[in-house]
């Protein structure tokens, strides 16, 4: 009996420890499997994150950009803002019944004191009035079918100025429009183009602005708003991404009014734009 248990325990052992190795062998081959699969799940983790970083990256380089674009328009805004206030404030000084400004006197641009909603609200609302800012009756030398009362030409002229300065340039570009179709020969024409071109600049209509300033410096050469003129032409052409034209009017101003107001903006603009690359 202690013989057959003996031969019995003689196969059983051998079968018993094969069972063991194996059982071992894949105890170790899951454990490794798991390893695998953590380093995998680990990997996926680090791409994700390098993703998420770049995304990141990319955000705060759109951010910056952004800042940086909110920080130009606001240094315009109130750059145009402090060009608009002072100029007003000499020519109310300068006037204080709020009388028209003598023919062609010189003072420069009002800039925009809208937000820049109503801004491009105006200019949408002025855009259609385009082709009458161009060329009018009343080329030098033109005769008007009769003549006007002189107070009453004074009384339109100071309308329009008095709109203008009340800030409604819309408006303002429509009473100047007609001014000039109504009294061509009027001494305050060549005023009347200019203020026309300043209403369509505040409202960031830059074209139609800039044919009305060239407008004045085909006709009226001689205007004392020549200066004026001729600056905001420059301000206009780099406002419509005309860059190289602007460079060249601003020098033009300098070099043909060197002791204007003028003059002294033109080289600040250009200093700005050489700074700016």
């Amino acid at each position: 009996m202690a013989g057959a248990i003996a031969s019995a325990m003689l196969f059983v052992a051998p079968a018993f420890a094969q069972s063991s190795r194996l059982s071992l062998a894949d105890r170790v081959a899951q454990l490794e499997q798991r390893a695998q699969n953590k380093d995998q799940s680990s990997a996926q983790m680090v791409n994700q994150l390098q993703q998420m970083e770049s995304q990141l990256r990319d955000m705060q380089g759109q951010i910056e950009e952004l800042q940086h674009q909110l920080q130009d328009l606001q240094s315009k805004s109130k750059d145009q803002y402090v060009d608009l206030d002072s100029r007003l404030g000499r020519l109310e000084a300068a006037n204080p019944s709020g009388g028209a400004p003598a023919a062609g006197g010189s003072t420069a641009a009002p800039a925009a004191t809208n937000t820049l909603a109503n801004a491009a609200a105006n200019a949408a609302a002025a855009a259609p009035v385009a082709a009458s800012a161009a060329p009018v009756p009343g080329k030098k030398g033109a005769k008007p079918a009769s003549t006007p009362d002189s107070a009453a030409t004074t009384a339109a002229y100071d309308a329009a100025f008095k709109t203008l300065r009340g800030g409604d340039y819309t408006n303002a570009s429509r009473q100047f429009r007609e001014f000039i179709q109504k009294h061509p020969d009027s001494p305050l024409v060549s005023n009347a183009f200019y203020w026309l071109g300043e209403s369509y600049y505040v409202t960031t209509n830059y074209q139609v602005a800039q044919e009305a300033f060239q407008h004045l410096l085909s006709q009226y050469p001689q205007s004392e708003k020549a200066p004026d003129a001729l600056l905001k032409l420059g301000y206009c052409q780099y406002e419509l991404k005309q860059v190289a034209a602007a460079k060249a009017t601003l020098k033009s101003v300098v070099a043909k009014y060197p002791s204007s107001k003028a003059a002294n903006l033109a080289k600040e603009r250009l200093r700005r734009i050489e700074s700016a690359g």
